[in-house]
């Protein structure tokens, strides 16, 4: 990876303006050109690699539409729905200049894959969830072309890639505070476990958080307002170009957690490609080094599925409600159980998810983890939600009812899933 002079001295100096909160989980402490990694030089199988392929052969042709470009069409083309739309007007993007409370930046995404657009920008940027590279940068060029191509960046691990990932490259959303609109003085990474009360600083925030608490929607057009709480973004800045007024917190809420454990998925195939000896040719192995592997794979999967379960999840204090329809979409999606239940179901009462069970395990990723770090985190999370984890913290979080509802989805959705998962709970 090689990161041009003038981009470098730029990311350090915004890194050291910014007072980044403490890694929240393990560090990766491989390399990503370990031989059994090779990010850049790995094969790709994510959704824009596709495309990519599609659009080559003519089987796709994405069109170009005034201020908005690419756009529409590249949504179109990775399956990403406008009721995703998240507005940003924190600068902390290689388009930074560009970007400020009557210019934001707007981010779209799905399971696999999420967008970024700034209005007159250069280009558009994407990170697919690859199935073992971890998340892969693109960007397509904002001007009009016979053959458009996503293109791979790297710039973008000069802050991609680092504490805030876990040391790989992965996925951020920081809450900001600033002393005005063209300077970050405090930056600090949430996910689900972070209150309502710290998110989304820098950030539009639209729909009814009720009695909760947040940081968003701190721009002088609300300054005089009694409430800040929007029905949408409209009047705040110039809509033309954008796909939407909207920046639904239901969608805000889903991406905080989805980021989170994108990492974890990425952390946890690397950490098992890099300690297998196998992988390291010419290799040996003894039983001693054997179990010090499997003891830091325990330890993984133990982290993985805490997250994954939602085990210290800030509740809400109060019943949002999204404005943009993209609850109501993201609901009815991902397969369903014999019962009609899906691990997609919102419930944004006192917790995001109807059944405390990440969507994400369903992902390519997921299924292609080693077998050295899946079958511990399936080991852990049968313990889990069997009910042979006695410990308080995980039966107050996940209740006998709750566990029995996510096994019988998984056992109905999940075809991978261990035969033990048919065991009688405790």
């Amino acid at each position: 990876m090689r990161i041009r002079p003038a981009i470098r001295l730029a990311l350090l100096l915004w890194l050291a303006s910014a007072l980044v909160s403490a890694q929240r989980g393990g560090m990766f402490q491989g390399r990503a050109d370990d031989a059994a990694i090779d990010y850049l030089g790995g094969p790709l199988d994510n959704v824009v690699d596709a495309l990519n392929r599609r659009l080559a052969a003519g089987e796709v042709q994405l069109s170009f539409g005034g201020r908005s470009g690419y756009l529409q069409s590249a949504l179109a083309a990775l399956g990403i729905s406008i009721d995703s739309q998240l507005l940003v007007f924190s600068p902390t993007s290689l388009q930074a200049r560009r970007i400020n409370p009557a210019n934001p930046r707007a981010l779209f995404f799905a399971d696999q894959v999420a967008l970024g657009w700034v209005r007159d920008g250069d280009v558009l940027e994407v990170a697919a969830h690859d199935r073992t590279q971890g998340i892969v940068f693109y960007a397509l060029d904002q001007k009009p072309t016979d053959r458009p191509q996503f293109k791979r960046m790297t710039m973008c691990l000069g802050c991609h890639s680092g504490g805030p990932t876990l040391g790989i490259p992965g996925l951020l959303m920081f809450s900001t505070r600033a002393a005005d609109a063209q300077y970050v003085d405090r930056s600090v990474m949430v996910d689900h476990r972070s209150p309502l009360a710290e998110r989304w600083g820098g950030w539009l925030v639209t729909g009814d958080s009720g009695r909760n608490r947040h940081l968003g929607n701190l721009v002088p057009g609300l300054d005089n307002r009694p409430t800040r709480a929007l029905a949408s973004a409209e009047g705040l800045f110039d809509a033309d170009g954008y796909r939407s007024t909207h920046s639904d917190i239901a969608a805000l809420m889903v991406f905080s957690h989805q980021a989170h454990m994108t990492n974890l998925l990425i952390r946890a195939s690397w950490e098992a490609r890099a300690a297998d000896p196998a992988l390291h040719p010419p290799f040996s192995s003894d039983a001693e080094q054997a179990a010090r592997i499997a003891t830091v794979m325990h330890g993984v999967a133990e982290e993985v599925v805490d997250y994954l379960l939602f085990v210290d999840e800030a509740p809400l204090a109060d019943r949002v409600r999204g404005s943009s329809g993209f609850a109501a979409r993201f609901s009815a999606s991902g397969p369903r159980d014999r019962k009609g239940r899906s691990l997609h179901e919102l419930d944004l009462n006192t917790r995001l998810l109807k059944y405390r069970c990440s969507y994400l395990i369903y992902s390519p990723a997921f299924d292609a983890l080693p077998p050295a770090i899946q079958r511990p985190i399936y080991e852990r999370l049968w313990q889990v939600l069997s009910g042979e984890e006695r410990s308080p913290r995980y039966t107050t979080a996940l209740p006998r009812a709750d566990r029995q509802a996510i096994v019988e989805i998984l056992r109905d959705t999940k075809p991978e899933l261990p035969s033990y998962f048919r065991r009688s709970l405790k």
